[in-house]
Order: structure tokens, then sequence, then C-alpha cells
């Protein structure tokens, strides 16, 4: 079995996504960064570009970013957009 973390992405008003990830990967503002379960945690701020999950299903998924920022602790991570 994967390991997995718990995954959301919302913007003001909707939540694009909600639920277990193996990985995510997304624009840093110093560049592409992956994320997997059990992660340091840190706080960074997202640059334009897209983000892709993978989920614990095994299907990947897209989402366009313009800006945001990052959180992850405790396995679990959000991103606000």
């Amino acid at each position: 079995m994967q390991k997995t973390f718990h995954l959301t992405i919302s913007s003001v008003g909707e939540t694009h996504f909600d639920g277990e990830a193996v990985s995510a990967t997304l624009p840093g503002s110093d560049g592409e960064l992956t994320i997997l379960a059990h992660h340091e945690p840190f706080v960074t701020a997202l640059k334009n570009g897209s983000i892709t999950v993978q989920t614990a299903g095994g299907e990947k998924r897209s989402f366009a970013n313009e800006n945001g920022i990052l959180e992850f602790s405790g396995n679990k991570a959000v991103v606000l957009l």
C-alpha cells in the first residue's frame, strides 16, 4: 500500500480537491517541487503554473494555479489559490 497524505486545494468559495494523495507537484516560487507523505513541515509561496496530483486511487489530476500558498504539516497539505 502506498503512503498517502491529506491534500486540500481551495480558492475563495470553492474546493478543487479534498482527499488522499500519493504525491503533488506544484510550481513553487523557487522552482517546481513535489511533496510526498510525511514531508517535513514547511510553508511556501506558489507562482503561476499547474498543480498535478497523484491520487490514492491512481488517478492523475491537474489544476491551474495563478499564485497561492502551500502549507504542509502533520501529514496534511493545504493549498490556497
